[in-house]
């Protein structure tokens, strides 16, 4: 019937600022990389991390876009928008296999510490701080969708790290404190570790096909049930195929009885139902099945329990 089946893709515009992103982050990265050999410092280590993961997470968006444009084939026919889950499920996991070896690092360096140069951390911090708010600055111009806004979460992280490495550089400057930059990279580890956290458990809700947030599955099926011509409502499913796909399917029950004002017929029940989950819950892409009273039932017996209409 075409109800409730829109998708909606990444434009050329925001490919175009998140390979510019790309491109400034990739940047920081190389003299991320020269000042922590240079310095030596943990603070600038840990910060480098981030960046990688930045690195990844950007061209991961931005592979992710591209592929996002892709129409769905015979073998993929939801196209290939898990590919964005799975790229930043890969990114959380290197994210906190860096955060853990950061903190390792900076508890053995605070009873060991290492003299770090205050004027080249100083320095390094300062170009990585500009290149993240130019890169943020690319991103938030966008269209404001979830894979850019994604992407610059990971670009303004990256930017509160070079902060703490510039308080760093300047408290060793101005005091000469010996644990000025690891203080500085256990605050980027607490950074780090809850978005790292959050996700993970985000990818992992995702891939094992939970209700989106923000989305009540008994709301939808009481709106669902309310629905004048539904009787019954089972075999009610809400997940999403990556962070801005949400989608529903579920069987509904139509009869005749107390049906009084509307057209109750498959097509008037149908119609009713796809635009209150689109206008209730954002729900465009909706599959449901109509099924007459003497049809109900048909499932195994190990489908969840029928709900009636009181």
């Amino acid at each position: 019937m075409g109800h409730g089946h829109g998708h909606g893709h990444a434009g050329r515009d925001d490919r175009r600022r998140l390979g510019l992103a790309l491109g400034v982050t990739v940047v920081v990265l190389v003299v991320g990389a020269v000042g922590a050999v240079v310095t030596g410092s943990l603070a600038l280590l840990a910060d480098l991390g981030h960046v990688g993961t930045d690195v990844v997470a950007l061209g991961t968006a931005l592979a992710a876009s591209a592929l996002a444009a892709r129409p769905p084939s015979r073998r993929r026919t939801f196209g290939l928008g898990r590919a964005e889950v799975l790229g930043a499920a890969v990114n959380a996991v290197l994210l906190l296999g860096v955060t853990v070896w950061v903190a390792v690092e900076a508890v053995e360096r605070l009873a060991t510490p290492t003299e770090v140069p205050g004027g080249g951390l100083l320095l390094y911090g300062l170009v990585g701080l500009v290149g993240n708010v130019v890169a943020l600055a690319v991103l938030q111009r966008g269209s404001g969708g979830m894979n850019v806004r994604g992407a610059a979460l990971h670009v303004l992280g990256d930017a509160l790290g070079s902060v703490a490495v510039l308080v760093a550089a300047v408290v060793t400057l101005s005091t000469g404190w010996a644990h000025a930059d690891t203080s500085a990279s256990l605050v980027i580890v607490a950074i780090l570790l809850p978005r790292t956290v959050a996700l993970l458990r985000e990818t992992g809700h995702v891939l094992l096909e939970g209700a989106p947030a923000g989305i009540d599955v008994d709301d939808v099926h009481a709106v669902l049930l309310d629905v004048e011509g539904v009787a019954e409502v089972h075999d009610l499913h809400v997940w999403a195929i990556n962070d801005r796909s949400p989608a529903v399917s579920a069987h509904l029950v139509i009869s005749d009885e107390g049906c009084a004002t509307a057209d109750c017929g498959p097509h008037g029940v149908l119609d009713r139902a796809t635009t209150l989950l689109r206008e209730h819950f954002g729900l465009e892409h909706s599959t449901l099945q109509i099924e007459a009273t003497e049809h109900a039932g048909h499932e195994q017996a190990c489908d969840p329990p029928v709900l009636r209409k009181r």
